[in-house]
């Protein structure tokens, strides 16, 4: 589904990607572990259209989508909950979500989208006309996972979703990832919680300093004495 191959990306001078190349295959879970700085968010933000890279190439499903603008490739199927939330304080839970659904792709099929999403989360149905800046962390996470939803996406990819959440929320977050999974949507995970992504991860690949380093079954590399000792603390 996605392919990546000799991505190389730079801010500025600074190298933040040195050819690096993996592969999301239809209907898995792809964990990427690393460090802070190590070069995972760069990656996301590159498949996403928000960084251009320097060389290489990105396909999604066999078309090349390396350096097209964010909308084009979020229209593709290419969804992204951000690091961070990112939701727009001022609207709406409701506006929020309506603002996942503005692309072609999603339009169509936005009133049976948002059924799903207040399926999948009952409380954003009941603050449908609370201004997202008040909700909790969590809720917010929520906001953000549904709003990616609206857009109809084919492939999720996840920038580090348990961040500052409490431990419960935590494990809300990570069984809806499991729920969107069964559902058919295939995911790209970024988690500073590196034992639970490998556990839900059919591959994973880890970097470090721009570079992959280490690939291998989710399991695999749960067991290997390097990602034990500098990912898990063992």
């Amino acid at each position: 589904m996605l392919e990546i191959r000799e991505l190389s990306v730079f801010y500025g001078d600074a190298q933040a990607l040195d050819r690096v190349s993996l592969s999301v295959d239809a209907g898995q879970i792809v964990a990427l572990v690393g460090a802070n700085g190590a070069g995972k968010t760069s990656l996301i933000r590159t498949v996403a259209g928000i960084l251009k890279p320097r060389s290489g190439s990105i396909r999604f499903e066999g078309q090349e989508i390396g350096g097209l603008d964010s909308h084009r490739v979020c229209n593709l199927g290419v969804g992204q909950v951000a690091e961070g939330r990112q939701v727009f304080p001022s609207l709406t839970v409701l506006e929020n979500l309506q603002v996942g659904a503005l692309l072609p792709r999603a339009r169509a099929g936005a009133s049976e989208a948002l059924e799903h999403v207040f399926s999948l989360f009952p409380r954003l149905k009941e603050r449908a006309g609370q201004d997202a800046g008040t909700l909790s962390g969590g809720e917010q996470q929520m906001l953000a996972i549904g709003r990616c939803l609206m857009g109809a996406p084919r492939l999720i990819m996840f920038d580090e979703p348990s961040l500052g959440l409490a431990p419960s929320v935590v494990a809300e977050v990570l069984d809806t990832i499991r729920r969107l999974h069964s559902e058919g949507i295939t995911i790209l995970l970024v988690e500073q919680n590196v034992a639970a992504s490998l556990h839900l991860a059919h591959k994973a690949f880890v970097l470090e300093n721009g570079s992959i380093v280490l690939e291998g079954s989710g399991e695999a590399l749960l067991e290997d004495p390097r990602v034990r000792e500098a990912y898990l603390g063992l």
